[in-house]
């Protein structure tokens, strides 16, 4: 996480004037905790059920065990919640519990004395974890975060759709993939369904490219380098827009979200498309997002992203990772209690066992019966490599960077290497 420290003057700026020295104090010791009880405010990304009702019933429980607290739970759709963290971060004012994905991001407010130092907290649940559950959520050898879940970015698709154009397997080639988006088109059939409007979907495409193509260890190299112009990485883009030039996209993707009710979930779960690029939460917002409320059922089938021929990275290297929940820096104490309440094996395999999360629990591990969940546990179960997300692996700005250029690079608004140079001058200004 040394690559993603941020100096003291990008730390004033990020928690506002007036709040610097005192929070800067408070690095490496967790922070301030605030009294006990009252009201302990919760913001999470589950804006659809299952998880929406499962996070809802165990802040109930918690509060019936509990006299005195009270839970204000607020579900929030990704994009939104990015944006309402950072207002509230940058105000010095964090909710007490809220989702991370880690990584550079979850650096930033953690130096920033936004997120507590749960490390000794949670202590006594780090054997209880499988392995490397905590790595994006370790700062400099502290933890500030209790990871949820786990899992990976994968290519979702229709059965049906793909008999129909006569496509026999699932590809496992950057040529074969290019192959059956034109016999999909050819049989007019939508190939690909977008989330064009929220950018995060479509850097899903470039990341796994530059994966495939320069190796994990390259993407890890640029980001320590802050130099992502090594000819590999246009290359990735060259290869998206090969993609791109193919037009497989939905109409009116550039406009289009990802849960909305005419969004990229939508879309695939009511069969309008024959496949999506998304982690393993797609099923469920697919089900929830369909007409009926349905989704495709056992007609909804798994593969990795495909390998790119000649390129450094294996198909089993995976892109993805989980969430957890970290700690605001004035919350009481009674919400470091909550996330232990969660991790314990009855209560992982309750939401286990709703079908929306593989846990990272050992022993919670067996709650796992929905379907398309076991595929992605198997495909995690081959991984040979592991990077998490861009957008919360690097730095915000950073991240934020790579999504923004390879929205414009779907546009057709910029090239494979303008896309590399703009992330890296992002990552220069740091």
């Amino acid at each position: 996480m040394d690559s993603n420290r941020i100096n003291r003057r990008s730390l004033l700026g990020l928690i506002g004037a007036g709040m610097g020295a005192a929070a800067l104090g408070a690095c490496g010791d967790g922070g301030s905790t605030g009294p006990s009880g009252g009201t302990i405010r919760w913001w999470h990304i589950a804006n659809t059920d299952p998880m929406k009702s499962q996070w809802a019933t165990l802040a109930q429980q918690f509060e019936a065990a509990r006299p005195g607290v009270k839970f204000e739970v607020t579900p929030l759709e990704n994009d939104a919640f990015k944006t309402k963290l950072t207002t509230n971060v940058q105000a010095g004012d964090p909710p007490d519990i809220f989702h991370t994905w880690g990584g550079g991001v979850l650096g930033q407010q953690a130096e920033a004395g936004m997120a507590k130092d749960i490390t000794q907290d949670i202590a006594p649940l780090k054997d209880s974890l499988i392995p490397a559950a905590l790595d994006a959520y370790t700062i400099n050898q502290r933890i500030y975060a209790l990871p949820i879940d786990t899992g990976m970015v994968g290519f979702w698709y229709n059965k049906e759709l793909f008999a129909a154009a006569g496509i026999s397997a699932p590809p496992q080639t950057w040529s074969e993939f290019l192959d059956s988006v034109r016999k999909l088109k050819a049989a007019g059939i939508i190939p690909i369904a977008l989330a064009g409007k929220e950018k995060w979907p479509g850097h899903y495409y470039w990341a796994y490219l530059a994966m495939r193509v320069a190796g994990v260890d390259a993407l890890k190299r640029a980001a320590q380098d802050k130099d992502f112009t090594k000819p590999d990485f246009v290359t990735a883009g060259t290869r998206l827009k090969e993609l791109v030039d193919l037009q497989p996209f939905q109409p009116g993707f550039l406009a289009a979200g990802y849960s909305a009710s005419d969004g990229q979930a939508a879309t695939m779960g009511n069969g309008k498309a024959a496949m999506e690029l998304m982690g393993q939460w797609a099923p469920g917002v697919q089900k929830e997002s369909s007409q009926g409320k349905q989704g495709l059922g056992d007609k909804l089938g798994f593969f990795p992203f495909p390998a790119v021929d000649g390129g450094k990275g294996p198909n089993t290297d995976i892109f993805g990772g989980g969430g957890g929940f970290a700690v605001g820096r004035k919350a009481p104490a009674e919400a470091v209690e909550f996330l232990k309440f969660l991790a314990q094996p009855e209560n992982v395999r309750s939401y286990a066992k709703a079908g929306a999360l593989l846990p990272v629990v050992k022993a919670a591990q067996d709650a796992v019966t929905e379907p398309h969940l076991k595929l992605v546990s198997q495909a995690l179960a081959k991984g040979t490599g592991f990077q998490l997300f861009l957008d919360q692996a690097y730095a915000p700005a950073v991240g934020q960077q790579v999504n923004d250029s390879v929205a414009e690079l779907m546009a057709g608004k910029a090239s494979p290497e303008k896309v590399v140079k703009d992330i890296t001058d992002a990552a220069k200004r740091g």
